[in-house]
């Protein structure tokens, strides 16, 4: 298996995901303050040394920001966000666009990636490694982008820039759809997600390892980073059992992923810091709102009071 702190040039630690929106705030409308920001980060600091943020926006230039001026002990894993340049009918929730707007999607796209070798080079110190898309290839995406796209930005990223270049998404299309990409990036980027395949806290733990396990058996000289493995807090029974997720819950699933990852030595972004609030449905139980360690009010979950977190 590949070290990453060799290839990533970064020491083994532990790493989580973050999206700052709390209440009343969502990307492209309400961004977190510099303060808020500044907030969060000092919390996330203490329990790991990297970070995982999903775009170039406001909101991701105001982190970097806080970690530059305030010197914080971060690094960041940063992403551009690249939106739909095809329709798929097989997104559950509706993923049909006009030509005209994916043409218009695309340039966004190259805009973005743009802005992500911008950010990457001035943030050179803090930003260790770059990802150029999320979950746009997987079936069921409404941001569906085609693999050619996906290998061009690759290309067109690390030509500009020195990080290592991945691109982010489920574990399912690295197996087949995406071994055009393989050679293309320095590292692969999966996500596993046992409670959205139905599986309870007692299974998940194999089901977690056999998902990367596939990966990085089919890929065996290649690294594999798991950016993104978490479990709900909440549910409303759509999509997600209500049994199958609490907060104690998490917090087991939570133990058993960093100790694993920590064994094995795999870079593992724990999805997430803090709950989201404006993600999914106005139901207040819809479990995409709470998959985070802490609540959107930043009070520990009991995964994190089990590590000895005291606020």
């Amino acid at each position: 298996m590949p070290d990453y702190s060799k290839i990533l040039r970064i020491p083994q630690g532990p790493a989580v995901c973050y999206s700052g929106y709390r209440e009343g705030q969502c990307p492209g409308q309400n961004y977190p303050s510099y303060e808020e920001v500044k907030e969060d980060l000092e919390i996330v600091s203490q329990h790991w040394d990297y970070i995982r943020l999903y775009s170039c926006d406001k909101h991701s230039e105001t982190v970097l920001e806080v970690i530059r001026n305030e010197n914080l002990d971060l690094k960041v894993m940063l992403g551009a966000y690249i939106i739909a340049e095809l329709s798929n009918p097989n997104c559950p929730w509706g993923a049909e666009y006009p030509e005209i707007q994916l043409q218009r999607n695309k340039q966004h796209n190259l805009t973005e990636i743009s802005t992500l070798i911008d950010f990457a080079n001035e943030y050179s110190d803090i930003v260790f490694s770059l990802s150029v898309g999320n979950e746009a290839c997987v079936d069921w995406t409404d941001h569906l982008v085609p693999v050619e796209s996906v290998i061009e930005y690759v290309k067109i990223v690390k030509k500009e820039t020195k990080q290592p270049v991945t691109f982010c998404e489920n574990y399912v299309p690295w197996l087949n759809k995406l071994e055009p990409l393989v050679a293309e990036v320095d590292f692969i980027s999966i996500h596993t997600y046992p409670v959205w395949e139905y599986k309870n806290i007692e299974e998940s733990f194999e089901f977690t390892k056999q998902n990367y396990t596939s990966v990085q058996e089919k890929y065996p000289d290649k690294l594999v980073v798991i950016t993104e493995a978490g479990w709900a807090t909440s549910s409303n029974g759509f999509g997600i059992p209500k049994d199958n997720v609490s907060a104690e819950i998490q917090s087991i699933y939570y133990k058993f992923l960093d100790n694993w990852s920590k064994s094995e030595g795999i870079l593992t972004f724990v999805f997430e810091a803090f709950d989201e609030p404006w993600k999914g449905s106005n139901d207040p139980l819809e479990p995409e709102k709470h998959w985070g360690l802490f609540t959107v009010e930043r009070k520990p979950k009991q995964a994190m009071k089990s590590l000895g977190y005291k606020q």
